[in-house]
Formats: C-alpha cells, sequence, structure tokens
C-alpha cells in the first residue's frame, strides 16, 4: 500500500486554503520542508485513519495529464534513474522516453543531456528529467539548447520556483548530492506546478530574445 506523502507544496496550500488542520493516514510521510511550514504557520496534525483517498494533490498524489517525459542520465545517475522511473509509473499516466545511459558503466554526461534536451526543444517530450552527481553539468549542457530551460533543483522551493517564475522545461537532480526521498519529493512538486505567467513572462520573453540575438548572429 502507498504511503501518503506530505510535501512543503501541499501544505501551503492547505495554509492558503484557509484551513489550519492536516487530517494524515497512518503511516503517513511528511517531508522536512513540509514539517518547517506546518511548524511555521501553527498548523494543526490530526490522524484520520478513514480519510478518503483521491487523486487530488492534498492526499499526496500527483495529478498531472499523461505528459511525455524524456528522462536521462550518466553514470553517476543510472541507479537513481531506474528508481524514479519506476516511481513516476508508478503515481503518473506520464510516458516516459529513457534515452539512456542504460548501464554504471562510465560515460559522458553531455551525449544523455542533448538527446533529452533536444526531445523537449522539438516538443517531442513536455519536459525532461535529467540526473548526473552535482545537477550541474547537465544543466549546462541543456541550456545550450534552443528553448530549453534547465533548472537544477535541491529542495521543493527551488523545484516550485523554477517552474512558477522560470517556467523550467528540464528539471536537473544530482544523484550524488540529494537522497531518493528528497528527489521524489522534488520531482512530485514540480511536475504539479504551473508556470504563473504575467510578470514573469515578461522576464522568459527576454531570455528568448537574448537567445535569439546569439542564434541570429551564428555565435
Amino acid at each position: 500500500m502507498k504511503k501518503q506523502l506530505i510535501t512543503e507544496e501541499i501544505v501551503l496550500q492547505l495554509y492558503k486554503s484557509g484551513k489550519s488542520i492536516l487530517d494524515l493516514e497512518k503511516g503517513a510521510l511528511i517531508t522536512p520542508a513540509a514539517m518547517d511550514v506546518i511548524k511555521q504557520y501553527k498548523i494543526k496534525i490530526e490522524f484520520n485513519h478513514n480519510l478518503r483517498k483521491s487523486n487530488s494533490i492534498e492526499n499526496g498524489a500527483i495529478t498531472t495529464e499523461k505528459l511525455k517525459i524524456a528522462i536521462g542520465s550518466d553514470h553517476t545517475g543510472f541507479v537513481i534513474k531506474e528508481e524514479i522511473k519506476l516511481y513516476i509509473k508508478e503515481v503518473t499516466t506520464c510516458e516516459i522516453n529513457d534515452v539512456g545511459t542504460f548501464t554504471d558503466q562510465a560515460c559522458d554526461y553531455p551525449d544523455f543531456a542533448f538527446q533529452v534536451a533536444k526531445l523537449v526543444s522539438l516538443k517531442e517530450a513536455n519536459f525532461g528529467i535529467l540526473f548526473d552527481a552535482t545537477g550541474i553539468p547537465s544543466a549546462i549542457t541543456a541550456n545550450k539548447v534552443p528553448g530549453i530551460r534547465a533548472a537544477t533543483c535541491y529542495n521543493e522551493f527551488s523545484a516550485r520556483s523554477s517552474r512558477e517564475h522560470n517556467n523550467a522545461n528540464i528539471l536537473v537532480l544530482g544523484a550524488k548530492t540529494l537522497g531518493i526521498a528528497s528527489i521524489k519529493s522534488i520531482i512530485k512538486v514540480w511536475l504539479n506546478t504551473n508556470f504563473l505567467g504575467e510578470r514573469h513572462q515578461k522576464r522568459i520573453d527576454k531570455i528568448t530574445e537574448i537567445e535569439k540575438q546569439f542564434l541570429l548572429k551564428g555565435l
């Protein structure tokens, strides 16, 4: 049986809705970031053993529509990638396109970061997820591809901000800097967060214009 997972995003949504009581199932898991928010806003926790499960985010389930996700890693992220593929298939209806690597033998991260970025840039995938040791080199590579906004995220806040403010279309995670529980929590928040648009769109447009200037010059 899946355990209810309470993330920072879920607690913030509860607080913004004006509620001050968080109903939990027996054995529910609360992320450290979520616990900080619970303490900050003095939200009361109650255990409701008969809590009805649903597909809503309030009960910890990813609510994405059927999306196509390109996923890749170098050798340092291979094990995590394989586990996350199973996780995504378990809690979402997303289609996964794994571009590799397919073993833990040493390889070069640019090869796989480029493949994921290309699929997203060509709109053959809605989003991309990449893994390497720190999440930095694959992000650098992916961001060389036109139309890509790859974000290295390290907690739920950075994941939510990268989607709300920056409209990030590739999530990059460090397999050696984050634990599996944190990675799953970050992915859940990232997939469930939408771009806010408005003033943020103006800034994204400026990024796009910078990109176009260099493309036109052939630099």
